[in-house]
C-alpha cells in the first residue's frame, strides 16, 4: 500500500519531529476529516508500505533524517513555483527549495523526484511572460534532479476564494499558449509534462495527462507489478486515477499560508490547530478522545510478488 502525506497538510515542513515519532513507534492515528470521531490506524512498516509519498514546499526540516527513512520506497513531489510574499508568505526562499531538491536526487535518484509546478494563476504581475521566464529558469536549475514536472491550473474551491477572493480561472486561450510553452521548455531540459487532472485535449500537445500517481507510475517507479486489492478505493476525485488515499496528515494546519490553498479553512483556524499539536501523540493534532471509534487500515503489501521475480 501507499502511504500519502500531502493531500491535506505539509508534514516534512512543520511535522518533522512527530512524523518520526510516528515511524520510531511504527503506527499513526488518522481522524477521519468529515467524521471526526472516526479514526483509522495505519501500520508504519515496510513489509506493508510499499512507498511513502511525501508531497511538499520544503523537505528541508527532513533531509538529516535520511537514514530513519532508507527502509521505505520514497516518492517526493517538491512545489517550487515562482510567487513571492504576496501569494505564498511562509514559503522558505526557492533558492534553498532547488538545493533540498537537488540533495534528495543526488541520494534518492532523478527518478523518486516530481517537481510540481501548481497552481498556475494569472495576477498582478504574474502574467503570461512571467510565468514562461520563471519556468524557463526554474527547469534550467533542476534539469538532471528530475524527469517530471506536474502542473494544474488554479480551481476555484470555496477555501480558495475566501482566502484569495481576487483569484480567477485561466482562459482556455491562455491555459493552451502555457502548456506549449511548458512543453517545450520542459522538453529541453529533459523533463515531460504531466497535468494534474486537468484537459485532456493537452495529450495532444505532448502533456502526460494520464496522472500524477497512477498505478502504472507507481510500478515504473518500483520496478515491480502492483495488485492491489479490490476494496480500495482509488479514485478520491471524480477523473482522477491517481492512488490519493490513506493520507495520515490533517486539513487546516498547514503554515504556508498559500492564498490558492484549498486545504487551509483560514489563518485562524491554523493557529488554533496547531496549538492542539504534540509531537508525541499519534494523532497530528491533539489526542484520542472519548467516543473514538478506532479501526486498523486493512494493509497488506500491493507488490505482486509471483511477478515481480520475474
Amino acid at each position: 500500500m501507499i502511504i500519502n502525506t500531502g493531500q491535506r497538510t505539509d508534514i516534512p515542513a512543520f511535522y518533522t519531529p512527530w512524523f518520526l515519532n510516528r515511524l520510531k513507534d511504527g503506527f499513526v492515528m488518522v481522524r477521519n476529516p468529515f467524521h471526526h470521531s472516526q479514526v483509522t490506524c495505519y501500520a508504519l512498516h515496510p513489509e506493508v508500505v510499499d512507498l511513502i509519498c511525501f508531497c511538499t514546499k520544503n523537505p528541508g526540516p527532513l533531509l538529516p533524517y535520511g537514514d530513519i527513512l532508507s527502509p521505505f520506497q520514497q516518492l517526493w513531489h517538491v512545489t517550487i513555483t515562482p510567487y513571492g510574499k504576496d501569494i505564498e508568505p511562509q514559503v522558505p526562499d526557492k533558492k534553498k527549495i532547488i538545493e533540498f531538491f537537488r540533495t534528495l536526487s543526488d541520494r534518492l535518484g532523478p527518478s523518486h523526484l516530481c517537481w510540481r509546478y501548481d497552481p498556475v494563476l494569472l495576477w498582478g504581475n504574474y502574467d503570461i511572460n512571467y510565468h514562461i521566464r520563471a519556468f524557463s529558469t526554474l527547469a534550467e536549475a533542476l534539469e538532471g534532479y528530475t524527469y517530471t514536472c506536474i502542473f494544474s491550473f488554479i480551481d476555484l474551491y470555496g477555501k480558495t476564494l475566501r482566502n484569495f477572493p481576487m483569484a480567477r480561472r485561466v482562459s482556455h486561450e491562455n491555459q493552451l499558449f502555457l502548456v506549449e510553452q511548458f512543453v517545450e521548455i520542459a522538453g529541453k531540459h529533459g523533463m515531460k509534462l504531466v497535468s494534474c487532472l486537468e484537459n485532456p485535449s493537452f495529450a495532444a500537445l505532448g502533456v502526460d495527462t494520464t496522472g500524477c500517481l497512477t498505478k502504472e507510475k507507481v510500478e515504473d517507479l518500483l520496478g515491480v507489478s502492483l495488485k492491489i486489492p479490490s476494496y480500495e478505493n482509488r479514485h478520491v476525485r471524480k477523473g482522477c486515477a491517481c492512488l490519493l488515499g490513506h493520507d495520515i496528515g490533517a486539513y487546516s494546519s498547514c503554515a504556508h499560508f498559500c492564498r490558492y490553498c484549498y486545504a487551509n479553512e483560514n489563518r485562524a483556524a491554523v493557529m488554533e490547530n496547531r496549538k492542539q499539536h504534540n509531537p508525541f501523540s499519534p494523532f497530528l493534532l491533539g489526542e484520542a478522545e472519548r467516543g473514538d471509534e478506532i479501526k486498523n487500515a486493512r494493509q497488506e503489501s500491493w507488490i505482486d510478488r509471483e511477478t515481480s521475480l520475474f
